[in-house]
């Protein structure tokens, strides 16, 4: 079991108590997964509306955008989990969840650009662009070859990941930002960006070699 694994029945079995709860009252994974859609938007109006706020208010809102999109990730494993405990499970649902998915790392992504931009990080917002652009790669290559019918789930810089290093940098920016002296605080928040830049694209790259020797050694 690797660590992605392990790390996933653990939460399961935190989460698996909420989860009963939700199935208990009636609440479909659909419904989680569009509240998780419009949680991330809600971030994404609060980095937005941050790149506008006075200097010392920016960073409660990036923080609190950071902690919303961190919240929203939970949802990403509810709206499964009560799919799958709840016997919902369905081929439009696993559908949704993954464009819902897509939608959510757009617009948070495209907050944080827009905010960077706002406060004069050009350099930084384009970077912050490239990590946009990773993310939606590495689903996009794993999509396209589950549609030729290979297994593509290889890489580092998978959705869980990406979502803990946005969350976590936008919130500890907004927690200890203010404080920092000795250096650029946009830094606390746009160095896990630019490893997602990297290391999305990355895995992107990874998964089409993958692809291209399954497909090899299928011919």
């Amino acid at each position: 079991m690797n660590y992605r694994d392990y790390l996933q029945q653990l939460i399961y079995k935190i989460i698996n108590p909420v989860v009963k709860g939700f199935i208990k009252v009636g609440i479909t994974p659909n419904f989680i997964t569009s509240t998780g859609l419009i949680l991330n938007i809600v971030a994404a109006i609060l980095f937005i509306y941050a790149g506008y706020a006075a200097s010392e208010r920016l960073f409660f809102y990036v923080g609190l955008g950071g902690a919303v999109v961190l919240f929203a990730g939970l949802f990403d494993m509810f709206d499964g989990r009560v799919a799958r405990l709840g016997n919902m499970v369905s081929r439009f649902g696993a559908f949704y969840d993954s464009v819902c998915d897509r939608y959510s790392e757009l617009f948070t992504l495209f907050g944080l650009v827009f905010f960077l931009f706002l406060q004069g990080y050009v350099a930084w917002a384009i970077v912050t662009f490239v990590a946009l652009i990773g993310s939606i790669m590495v689903s996009y290559v794993r999509a396209r070859a589950e549609g030729l019918g290979l297994a593509c789930k290889v890489g580092l810089m998978q959705r869980p990941e990406r979502i803990v290093l946005t969350s976590l940098g936008a919130l500890c920016y907004g927690i200890f930002g203010r404080f920092a002296s000795s250096f650029d605080p946009i830094l606390i928040l746009v160095v896990p960006l630019a490893l997602i830049a990297v290391l999305a694209n990355v895995t992107a790259f990874v998964r089409v070699a993958h692809c291209r020797r399954l497909l090899k050694n299928n011919n």
